[in-house]
């Protein structure tokens, strides 16, 4: 689906956070079930009298921090493939699109997953970038050439 990019605004910085706060409790619930299946695996290998007590090994906890991880994206990678937008970006009327108007290309979504969470750490000024005029654009946005916009009220 291609839109008209004439019309359509870049995303403010409070739109995004807006739309970031209410996917967080998306990504809390995605976060309980990812939790819910390895302790299900801990109980099925270790036993249910065994597994509180048994702490894993370094390699298995990063590994499960991994898994977390790609969980975590993957809802983001689903949501901006299927139509470019996640449940809080349709809430406040965001969608991701590429210069043209087109979806954003799966690289370009992982890409963004990795980017964005950096943006964030790094006490938030890759998002303050795109308070920063002419192209109002994060730095993940950049890196991946993809651009947040506004969509325009519907009756």
């Amino acid at each position: 689906m291609s839109l008209n990019i004439s019309t359509t605004p870049p995303a403010t910085l409070l739109r995004r956070l807006a739309g970031l706060v209410y996917d967080a409790f998306l990504l809390f619930a995605i976060s309980l079930g990812y939790g819910a299946v390895l302790l299900i695996l801990r109980i099925i290998i270790i036993g249910i009298d065994g597994a509180p007590a048994v702490n894993p090994p370094l390699l298995l906890q990063w590994l499960g921090f991994i898994g977390l991880y790609i969980a975590l994206s993957g809802y983001y990678v689903i949501c901006w493939r299927k139509q470019g937008q996640t449940l809080g970006m349709k809430a406040w009327r965001l969608r991701l699109q590429q210069p043209d108007g087109t979806l954003a290309t799966p690289t370009q979504c992982w890409k963004r997953c990795l980017a964005a969470p950096l943006s964030l750490s790094c006490l938030g000024i890759g998002y303050l970038w795109c308070l920063l005029p002419p192209a109002n654009q994060c730095l993940h946005d950049r890196y991946t050439g993809t651009e947040v916009i506004v969509l325009p009220k519907t009756n």
